[in-house]
């Protein structure tokens, strides 16, 4: 919560949000999973599962394992599909006092516009659009640096979708600052990253891949840095917002990545070790603030100095 004589509110492409802390796609569910344990009010906003034009069973188990510093995840975005989420979440989501962004793939252009066309009039305040999954077989990081279907799927989704469009990022294909560039040159309002890492785990004694899917998209404290060095790099190279994610666990974390150039950030992994983490992070932001009389977001966004 917002503290006497600070502002903690962002704009994300237009996006206006109460504090910069959203919650990461695939591991918060649809939001209201959470209403039990955490005050789904105090968030900046809510990112959905990743959603598709029809439901997806996700990978064969076992698709989640634990590492030294992280969790290595190949659930293969399994989803209810874009009509039971209008239907079944929505209306219970638009009770809350926070943008619901949703996170949306397909396994070609056309999908991706689909699923966006079909959330066009609805009280989504965005679209999150991942082109950047590690972890499913079809599709998958098919997207992540193909710049003509990029193209096509940025340009289908906002004809279609008048609200705000994230792009989401992968660290798996390389620098990311022309491939951010040309995203905000054909209108992205938005850019998040990081998705996961490309990892994998082994079980020596039976010498075979830990996760059925073989390789997973690892999370959590262990890729931090790396997050860390994409968003400053990506922050310098456009003027859109970055959304920073990737081993946040609190509001030091965030801080650090505001820091470093992000306007916005989202919480993963923390939220399955504590249900509340992005509400914490949030709260810890704002006393980080009145603590150090920092007025707005502004005046720490992107002040690293190096």
């Amino acid at each position: 919560m917002a503290k006497q004589n600070i502002s903690t509110a962002v704009d994300i492409g237009g996006l206006k949000l109460k504090n910069p802390v959203m919650t990461a796609s695939g591991t918060f569910g649809y939001g209201l999973e959470f209403a039990e344990y955490t005050d789904l009010n105090s968030l900046g906003a809510i990112v959905t599962k990743g959603l598709a034009i029809k439901p997806v069973k996700g990978n064969a188990p076992q698709r989640l394992v634990e590492t030294t510093a992280g969790i290595l995840n190949a659930i293969g975005l399994q989803n209810i599909g874009v009509e039971a989420f209008i239907r079944d979440k929505l209306p219970e989501l638009k009770k809350y006092n926070t943008p619901v962004i949703a996170n949306i793939y397909g396994t070609a252009v056309d999908e991706y516009i689909a699923v966006a066309e079909r959330l066009s009039g609805t009280a989504v305040a965005a679209v999150e659009v991942n082109i950047s999954c590690p972890n499913v077989k079809k599709g998958g990081l098919a997207f992540a640096a193909d710049r003509t279907a990029i193209k096509g799927i940025l340009t289908g989704v906002k004809k279609v979708f008048s609200k705000p469009v994230i792009m989401k990022l992968s660290p798996n294909v390389g620098p990311l600052e022309d491939l951010a560039r040309y995203c905000e040159d054909n209108g992205a309002a938005a850019l998040s990253l990081i998705n996961t890492l490309v990892g994998m785990a082994i079980d020596l004694e039976k010498r075979r891949p830990r996760l059925a899917n073989i390789y997973g998209g690892l999370s959590g404290p262990a890729i931090k840095p790396v997050a860390l060095a994409f968003v400053h790099k990506v922050s310098k190279a456009v003027k859109i917002p970055v959304i920073g994610i990737g081993g946040i666990m609190n509001a030091r974390d965030a801080l650090e990545f505001i820091v470093a150039g992000a306007s916005a950030v989202q919480i993963g992994t923390a939220n399955f070790r504590d249900p509340a983490a992005a509400q914490k992070a949030a709260d810890g932001i704002a006393e980080y603030m009145e603590k150090n009389k920092i007025g707005g977001i502004g005046e720490i966004r992107g002040s690293l100095t190096c």
